[in-house]
């Protein structure tokens, strides 16, 4: 199977190759990635010891910043490379507290591989959560690299766990150590007799707390606010999006604003969004100290703000829910004590289903439920409170997981 997956990368490269001359994705994705090399080389000093840590995007680094600073301040002699896997997760983050250098992963060919860890030579390697490159980690395991994966989740359903997937099975025993969120994650590794695990829990957790402590202030929006009912619809698809504009033409009452961040920051389907909406509405970019004041609704064209937004909001709705794109990060708003608002489909989430359960969450699989629990929360100001604290209560709760990565890592330093 190593060789099958091999031939296939080999192929992946050629192909992208030959297509960036005819897709603009797949030239872009092609293009990030052609100087990685030569950036390393420019870069890299034979006289620094060097950290690698490799995200896939901006949530995984998000969620390993707490352990990224702390590994930060405990190896002060060491530089941190940081690599992405995603465009929007580089575009976002590529200047940053951690790294001394940012760099795009190249493809996981054998290749690629040795060439990028020859340049580094790092002394430790941190992958988050579900980022599994078969050939740099048996090339890391090779050269003999301590190598960690941080926040990870394992379920029985993943395929390396079938029958078919025993090959992929050898690649994982090439961790040093896995740090995994929950019990059930370290169950299922035992049962297959990769034992080198222990049990963090979500640094997530520990990151949203941290968001209380950042400058959470965007311009004017205080202004735009002006003592309303802010309500902030973070990383809607399509079916969040058409579900939120339905209720706003129809029902949206004069004490409330809006604040919708597309998880799609594309200026053709922000505009189709915005031409769909009654509302006065402008675009965030757009927004100054003169134009607020005749605006209810915003429209977020811009990546990296919705931490930010989720401080002025007074109801929060998380999208990704209503479709089968995947429930997008509830903790964010849950921090600033704010009731939240999400769709159908939240498997594989079981904070989601933790929070629904001590009514932090409500869930909605129509217009009609949606309409019910908006309004009943815009109504009332003591329902709001009441699972905005919910929500808080269940997040301090459940801090403190990079601190057992750090106090694992100072036993073996």
């Amino acid at each position: 199977m190593n060789i099958v997956y091999n031939l296939l990368m080999i192929k992946v490269e050629i192909m992208l190759s030959i297509l960036k001359f005819f897709n603009i994705k797949i030239k872009q994705f092609f293009n990030e990635r052609k100087n990685v090399i030569q950036i390393l080389e420019k870069e890299i000093s034979e006289n620094e010891k060097y950290i690698w840590i490799h995200v896939a995007s901006l949530g995984e680094y998000e969620q390993g910043l707490p352990v990224f600073k702390h590994i930060k301040s405990l190896y002060k002699n060491h530089k941190i490379v940081l690599s992405f896997f995603s465009s929007s997760g580089y575009n976002a983050r590529k200047n940053n507290q951690i790294s001394d250098i940012t760099v795009y992963l190249p493809l996981d060919t054998n290749k690629n591989v040795n060439k990028f860890l020859d340049i580094i030579n790092p002394e430790m390697a941190f992958f988050v959560k579900y980022e599994f490159w078969p050939n740099y980690l048996k090339s890391l395991y090779k050269r003999n690299t301590p190598t960690y994966l941080i926040s990870g989740v394992f379920r029985e359903s993943h395929w390396f766990f079938k029958f078919y997937g025993f090959w992929m099975r050898k690649v994982l025993r090439s961790f040093t150590h896995f740090f995994v969120q929950n019990n059930s994650s370290k169950e299922i590794l035992c049962k297959f007799n990769i034992n080198n695990c222990s049990v963090m829990g979500d640094s997530r957790y520990d990151r949203v707390m941290e968001l209380l402590n950042e400058n959470n202030e965007v311009p004017f929006l205080k202004d735009f606010k002006n003592n309303k009912i802010c309500i902030v619809a973070g990383s809607t698809w399509k079916e969040d999006n058409d579900l939120i504009i339905k209720f706003i033409n129809s029902c949206a009452s004069t004490n409330t604003c809006w604040i919708i961040a597309p998880h799609q920051i594309n200026l053709k389907y922000i505009k189709e969004l915005q031409n769909k909406i009654e509302l006065n509405s402008i675009l965030l970019s757009e927004l100054n100290f003169e134009n607020f004041k005749n605006i209810n609704l915003i429209i977020v064209d811009s990546i990296g703000q919705l931490t930010k937004l989720y401080s002025y909001a007074d109801i929060s709705y998380v999208g990704g829910g209503m479709g089968t794109s995947g429930l997008h990060n509830t903790l964010e708003p849950a921090v600033h004590k704010i009731p939240i608002i999400i769709g159908k489909n939240f498997k594989n989430f079981p904070e989601v289903s933790e929070l629904i359960n001590l009514n932090g969450i409500k869930t909605v699989n129509n217009f009609d439920s949606f309409e019910t629990e908006i309004i009943e929360l815009i109504q009332s100001n003591d329902k709001r409170n009441k699972m905005g604290e919910i929500n808080f209560e269940y997040i301090k709760r459940n801090l403190g997981a990079s601190d057992k990565v750090i106090s694992y890592l100072n036993e073996i330093k």
